[in-house]
């Protein structure tokens, strides 16, 4: 699951990929593979790989062919844990002598359908059953590894010396005396340096900043793209305006410091350099987020040691010092006044469990809000917020990594004691119907009257809105165009958008179907304050809400525009916002993890009696090619997915692997206002949680009569 994802994302990004197959030590040594299932393995790999990149690149693109081949060195071998690796080059390298020829003509003979017959010294395409012949690949790579391992742990020291002085290795006295696996690890260390391998695929297949920026700036960049920022990035300008997007905290020795960690795009950034930060909030024109600051220093990371310079220029990767206590975790840093914000990072999970924390002792309470505020910052993907019962709350993107998260805290950042509630899931508050009533809402002076109604937008609206197909920064007629063409939207409907929600970008939104009113947009502010306010904490237990869409049908306002400002109309749009969402049928909807197990056929009945239990949709069983192993994936609620691991292990005596991403949001089946169904004990308990009161708002609450 997570490998597609992570290729889904990088090639909608413009970012090129190139494989590396880890892990060989394990099929060697561990499973003991024979030479061709070993083969047999890389080449069903690939070919996966190479589908999902079929599947969602475009080879007419700025990037052209991606796909990835061992002939081609776009493919490495070999065991980050033993630090060895290689491509087909490094053994063409080495044989080219011995038959004489060029080692890109012979790399392609070294992969695929390619037999070599010893008695005659020739290739050929076939196997004849009377001819022994060996495939390449298996021959002149992986026999000479196969040999190395067996000598180091079967034989005696004399004998591997031997081979080792074959092999031109030198390996110092004090390594003679390590033992079988250490030795192991240093001969083929030596003998096939992974760092060089995987340098010289980045550099060779990898395309340059120089080059890769001028596609990928239109995804990069927030403003214009002819602005002069804009223009420098396109070209990786090391004169032109700095731009630099910070993408990590990285922690340093120095406790609850961190180094800005981030790439240069344009310019360049250096000790001492006067500069504007711009946090995750800033909006271009407002000075919210934003503030102009020195940098200490800049300095390389190499490895674990950081090296302080004096300069780095554009398509570099560089830390700054001084410039964490500006940035919660991203953020854009440029020299140019008329910069806009680079795009943020987008995260194909999002945080859907929560955990509220506190210290064991009272007194530490303040190390544990200095711990949370380090644990926000180095971790991107963490929120942290306090509720306003006064709980301390992480939300992770599932159990095992808030437990990280949970262990980081603990050790690192707060290092004190921590008690932690059980898990909880983050729900979302939906219509499912039109509401059946026009809904009306008096502000409390009794001059204005506010007319709404509540409609659900419909999932693929929901989606657009989640990969911001369209959104608040998208051209009013080109959203109108789209709603109205795949979405069956009235066209003047759909350019009269006012906002979405929460946080202005939500997928919840305000529509204007009203005709002729008076004075309306002079509270169009007041009434996107008031959503922005009611869609992050909904009607039935504060949670967000999502894929609601609200009509202002009409509006009577006062004529003086002393009696129809913010004070009288903001809480006045929110309980008509409440109202349309109670007459509209409201639900919940949870989020659903996608799951991918592994397993061989004989836990499959296991797997089903484990995910029918915990209401799980099965949706797809291969089996895998060659090997007694099935996939399944199946749909499971994030609310039924703790303790499912450990559950799942016990059902299939410890052969099952499950691999959980969130993948969408479902309907939560029942009625919330009915306090003995489901979805009714989860809005009862969280409202219990968060201090509220026990049942929900009665409707009369917000809907005034005429």
């Amino acid at each position: 699951v997570q490998t597609e994802t992570v290729l889904r994302q990088a090639i909608a990004e413009k970012i090129k990929p190139i494989l590396f197959m880890n892990k060989m030590d394990m099929a060697v040594q561990t499973l003991q593979c024979d030479k061709e299932d070993l083969y047999q393995k890389f080449q069903r790999t690939i070919e996966t790989v190479n589908v999902i990149i079929a599947q969602y690149s475009d080879t007419d693109g700025p990037m052209g062919d991606v796909s990835v081949n061992p002939n081609d060195g776009t493919v490495g071998f070999g065991s980050g844990l033993q630090s060895w690796a290689f491509t087909l080059r490094n053994f063409a390298v080495m044989y080219c002598k011995k038959f004489q020829t060029d080692p890109d003509k012979l790399m392609k003979r070294l992969w695929g359908e390619n037999f070599f017959v010893p008695k005659k010294s020739k290739w050929v395409r076939d196997i004849d059953p009377n001819v022994e012949c060996e495939r390449g690949f298996n021959k002149f790579v992986l026999h000479p590894i196969y040999q190395v391992f067996k000598a180091v742990t079967n034989q005696p020291v004399e004998d591997v010396k031997k081979l080792i002085d074959k092999m031109n290795i030198k390996i110092t006295p004090t390594e003679w005396e390590l033992s079988p696996k250490h030795l192991l690890k240093a001969i083929m260390r030596k003998w096939l340096p992974a760092g060089e391998v995987l340098l010289r695929m980045i550099c060779i297949h990898l395309p340059s900043p120089v080059t890769s920026q001028k596609y990928r700036a239109a995804l990069l960049y927030e403003g214009p793209m002819d602005d002069e920022a804009a223009v420098a990035v396109k070209n990786c300008d090391p004169s032109g305006p700095l731009m630099m997007y910070i993408s990590k905290m990285v922690p340093t020795s120095d406790k609850g410091r961190f180094y800005a960690f981030g790439r240069v795009f344009s310019g360049k950034v250096a000790t001492g350099q006067k500069v504007r930060i711009m946090g995750a909030n800033y909006t271009p024109g407002k000075k919210e987020d934003l503030y102009e600051k020195s940098i200490q220093r800049t300095v390389l990371m190499m490895g674990r040691y950081i090296e302080a310079i004096e300069d780095v220029p554009c398509g570099n990767i560089c830390c700054l010092v001084g410039v964490d206590q500006y940035l919660v975790k991203t953020g854009t840093i440029s020299t140019w006044s008329g910069a806009h914000p680079m795009k943020v990072m987008k995260f194909s999970v999002s945080p859907v469990v929560r955990i509220a924390v506190e210290p064991k002792n009272a007194s530490e309470l303040p190390k544990l809000v200095e711990g949370l505020r380090r644990l926000a910052k180095s971790d991107p993907m963490v929120q942290i917020t306090t509720a306003e019962s006064g709980e301390n709350i992480i939300a992770g993107a599932g159990e095992l990594h808030l437990e990280i998260c949970l262990k980081d805290l603990r050790e690192d950042h707060a290092g004190i004691e921590i008690k932690e509630s059980d898990p909880v899931v983050s729900y979302r508050e939906t219509v499912s119907e039109t509401s059946n009533q026009t809904c009306l809402s008096k502000s409390p002076n009794k001059h204005n009257r506010l007319f709404m109604t509540a409609a659900p937008l419909g999932e693929e609206v929901c989606t657009a809105i989640d990969d911001n197909t369209i959104g608040p920064k998208t051209d009013f007629k080109e959203r109108g165009r789209y709603l109205a063409d795949n979405h069956d939207w009235d066209i003047s409907e759909a350019r009269k958008i006012w906002c979405f929600g929460p946080e202005e970008t939500g997928p919840n939104m305000v529509v204007d179907v009203s005709k002729g009113v008076q004075y309306l947009n002079e509270i169009k502010d007041s009434v996107v304050v008031a959503f922005q306010w009611a869609t992050k904490e909904g009607v039935l237990c504060e949670e967000n809400m999502r894929g609601v869409r609200i009509n202002i049908h009409d509006v009577t306002l006062h004529t003086d525009a002393i009696h129809r400002g913010g004070g009288q109309i903001i809480p006045t749009a929110r309980r008509c916002y409440y109202a349309c969402v109670l007459t509209a049928k409201p639900c919940l909807l949870e989020p659903v993890y996608l799951c991918e197990i592994q397993t061989p056929q004989t836990g499959l009945g296991g797997i089903y009696s484990v995910l029918n239990r915990r209401r799980g949709v099965i949706f797809q069983e291969d089996p895998v090619q060659g090997t007694p192993h099935f996939i399944v994936k199946a749909y499971l609620p994030v609310n039924e997915s703790f303790k499912f691991t450990s559950k799942l292990r016990e059902a299939t005596g410890g052969q099952a692997f499950p691999q959980c991403v969130f993948d969408h949001w479902q309907l939560f089946p029942g009625d919330p206002l009915d306090a003995a169904s489901k979805p009714g004990i989860v809005v009862h308990d969280t409202r219990k949680r968060k201090g509220l009161s026990e049942k929900v708002l009665e409707l009369d609450r917000f809907l005034d009569k005429m």
